[in-house]
Order: structure tokens, then C-alpha cells, then sequence
């Protein structure tokens, strides 16, 4: 697929090249991501038990499942903003939970809600996690390309609070090209988004894949994404699993 080859062949791959380093590192080795006996619950409800996952280096797991069937709540305990009610996620072996802030560096949460400061500037907005993980210069040189990657860099200097709705998201996107991380959660990713923006975004997961990153997705529309697996959250659903559902 030709998306924005500029990027592809040129100045985009440098993200892949920071990636590629970074992936040898302590923090970022390529290993594998699991789940074991999952049970999520909100409030008096029980949203889903019995979970299990795994995801290896170059994976991609495909979220499905009709609305309030946990797919939200699943990438909110992948990302440790939730704890399991029971059962374990682990990266590598280790217990996610143990070190919680390590587990954080390793990974990109974007969720229903756009994160970006509307007194900050469009460039500002993605430096800032750009400079989390890269330094000087080369947090400034990650921003650009990303921002560029996405269609945005003429919008770099604009406030947060003048962007459309599709603009936010593109933003928020860029971040996870700006600040290199081997697992990315990603929450209905294509809303808002123009077909062009769909598709640039379906070839950086690609390459995101190829150097050995991991993506979890959750979405209502069909993507083009090679060798996934499918994980369908009405399976573990309190109701078919039999168990007494909350009051």
C-alpha cells in the first residue's frame, strides 16, 4: 500500500531505526505479553472472567464484542490504569503488577479520549511524550516526523483547543510514533479519521510489527492487518459463562 511514501521510504523510518534500538534495551526487549484467568469488574458488575491471552513480538490481537462487552475495560487493565478483580498479566514471565512504572514505559494507551492540552500547541503536545524517551534534538526531530507521518505538521504551531475532532485524534496518534514503546493499546483508533489517515495509520502499525512491536486493537471497523488474532469478549462474558450475574 502507497501511504505517505515520503515517510515510508525516507525520514518516517527513522522512528523504526529508534525503535530498533531501544528494543534492545532492558526496558524494551521483545518478549511476550500475556493474560491468565482474567476477571474484570465495575462497580457490583462483573464485566468478564476467565480471560487468557498471549501475544508474542510482531503480534496483533483484534479486539471484538458488543458494547459494554469489556473491550474498553480489557485494554485499561492491559495498560494498568484497572486491576484485575483475579487472575495475572505478565510481560516476559514477570507479573506485570510488580513493577508497575516499568511496565508503563514499555507501552502506548490511547483511548476513547484524546489527550491533548488545549493550551498547548500541536508540536508541544507530542514533544512532550517525545522527550520522555528520546533527548534534545532527537525529541525534537521524533516530533516533526511523526507529526508529519499523520498529516499534521502544518499544524504545528496551532493550540490544542483550535483542532477538530479528527485532528485531535491524529495527535494523539503521533505520539506513539514520537516516543518509540514496543506494545500499543489501542481503543477504537480510526474514529474520526479520513480514509488517507486510516490507511497511514494501518501501515505504521505494519512496520511497528515488522521491527518486532506488539498491538492490541479494539474496533468496530475492518482494518488491514495481516495475521492478527481475534478475541471475541462475549465469550467470557459472565452470562455465557454461566455464573451468577450481579444485581
Amino acid at each position: 500500500m502507497k501511504v505517505f511514501e515520503s515517510f515510508v521510504d525516507g525520514d518516517f523510518l527513522g522512528y523504526f531505526a529508534r525503535f530498533a534500538n531501544y528494543a534492545q534495551t532492558g526496558l524494551g526487549a521483545m518478549s511476550v505479553f500475556s493474560g491468565k484467568n482474567l476477571v474484570c469488574a465495575r462497580g457490583e458488575r462483573t464485566v468478564f472472567t476467565g480471560l487468557d491471552f498471549t501475544l508474542k513480538a510482531g503480534g496483533a490481537l483484534v479486539l471484538i464484542g458488543h458494547n459494554g462487552s469489556g473491550k474498553s475495560s480489557l485494554l485499561r487493565l492491559m495498560s494498568g490504569l484497572l486491576r484485575p478483580a483475579a487472575g495475572s498479566l505478565s510481560w516476559g514471565g514477570e507479573e506485570t503488577g510488580d513493577d508497575p512504572e516499568a511496565h508503563g514505559g514499555r507501552l502506548h494507551y490511547v483511548g476513547h479520549h484524546d489527550a491533548v492540552k488545549p493550551v498547548l500547541s500541536v508540536s508541544e503536545n507530542v514533544s512532550f511524550w517525545a522527550s520522555l524517551r528520546n533527548g534534545g534534538a532527537d525529541a525534537n526531530e521524533a516530533t516533526k516526523t511523526a507529526l508529519d507521518a499523520f498529516g499534521i505538521g502544518h499544524l504545528c504551531d496551532v493550540p490544542g483547543r483550535f483542532l477538530s475532532a479528527g485532528q485531535k485524534r491524529r495527535v494523539n496518534l503521533a505520539r506513539i510514533l514520537a516516543a518509540p514503546a514496543p506494545l500499543w493499546l489501542l481503543d477504537e483508533p480510526t474514529t474520526a479519521l479520513d480514509k488517507q489517515t486510516i490507511a497511514s495509520l494501518e501501515t505504521t502499525i505494519a512496520r511497528h510489527r515488522e521491527n518486532g512491536g506488539m498491538v492490541v486493537i479494539s474496533t468496530h471497523s475492518d482494518m488491514e492487518l495481516s495475521a492478527f488474532q481475534v478475541l471475541d469478549l462475549a465469550d467470557y462474558s459472565v452470562r455465557q459463562t454461566g455464573l451468577e450475574q450481579a444485581s
